[in-house]
């Protein structure tokens, strides 16, 4: 199965919940009116895309219909497809032109930062990429068995200290194996204590003056994981930590769990930052950078 046909399987819950109603919206009504704009309306907000969202993606679609002199729904259909796109923005592919370059992954505990960082190691191996593991959760002994068993799962080198190290001097390790072994890509774990803000900006802050120190000139990407079952809450958490973190991305994980697919429209919009994966499953392959054009294709097909 093709990662499109994983996509369009994992927006399903989306889909058949919200998208289905809209698909169904454009057949009944033959012509654009105002009813059909307040329906389209009242179904992106349940969709979770959010108030302010929908009414920029509503006032855009007025424009365009106005602009365009549009006056079939099927018009309108293809037009908000176009709207929809625009909204969500083009991902940006992770900037990896150093050897080694330097993923930094932070997020709250239980929204799948441990198997994200195992299915980005994954796709690099893939692309004939080395990978090494920092496991800088040291504020849970399960956070590096669990990174340990992924790195053996896929093939990556992993650096690891004990329960309650520093978690810079697990980075500062993990840099010094990365650099005698030749790795392309460092994927540091950081521990994701949201309720303590000042001890995790402490921590990160610690951890990029080692980096920054010992590979001033590496790439670096900073990614924060988001649950998209938490729907509008992952926006509120993703707030939190711009405050504490300079995020250069987004990953969205267990889009196959959730209706709340409507959630990465206004991510994009609220934040201002690239989604740059999508995670439609458990399995390692089960996460690919992300493409506008076909999760917006996935939830109409």
């Amino acid at each position: 199965m093709g990662f499109f046909d994983k996509l369009k399987k994992g927006l399903a819950k989306t889909k058949n919940a919200i998208f289905s109603q809209m698909d169904s919206l454009f057949k009944s009504f033959v012509a654009i009116d105002e009813d059909m704009l307040e329906e389209l309306e009242e179904i992106l907000i349940a969709a979770d895309v959010g108030v302010s969202t929908t009414t920029e993606i509503i006032e855009k679609l007025r424009d365009t219909i106005a602009s365009e002199g549009l006056t079939e729904a099927s018009q309108a259909k293809s037009a908000l497809t176009d709207i929809l796109v625009q909204t969500i923005g083009e991902g940006e592919p992770l900037n990896l032109t150093t050897s080694p370059s330097v993923i930094l992954v932070i997020g709250v505990n239980g929204v799948g930062k441990t198997t994200t960082i195992a299915k980005i190691a994954h796709n690099l191996i893939s692309k004939k990429k080395k990978v090494m593991l920092a496991a800088a959760d040291t504020f849970r002994a399960g956070a590096i068995n669990q990174l340990q068993i992924w790195a053996d799962r896929v093939g990556a080198d992993i650096v690891k200290h004990n329960e309650g190290a520093d978690p810079a001097a697990v980075v500062f390790d993990a840099i010094s194996a990365a650099k005698s072994r030749k790795s392309d890509v460092l994927i540091v774990d950081t521990a994701g204590r949201l309720h303590n803000k000042k001890n995790l900006m402490d921590e990160l802050a610690k951890i990029n003056r080692v980096i920054s120190r010992e590979l001033p000139d590496a790439s670096r990407e900073t990614l924060l994981v988001l649950d998209a079952t938490t729907g509008q809450n992952a926006v509120i958490q993703a707030k939190e930590f711009k405050n504490v973190a300079d995020i250069t991305g987004l990953v969205l994980t267990k889009l196959d769990g959730s209706a709340k697919g409507g959630i990465v429209f206004s991510i994009k919009r609220e934040l201002g930052i690239p989604i740059k994966y999508i995670g439609v499953g458990e399995k390692t392959d089960d996460m690919e950078p992300f493409n506008a054009k076909d999760f917006v294709k996935a939830l109409f097909e």
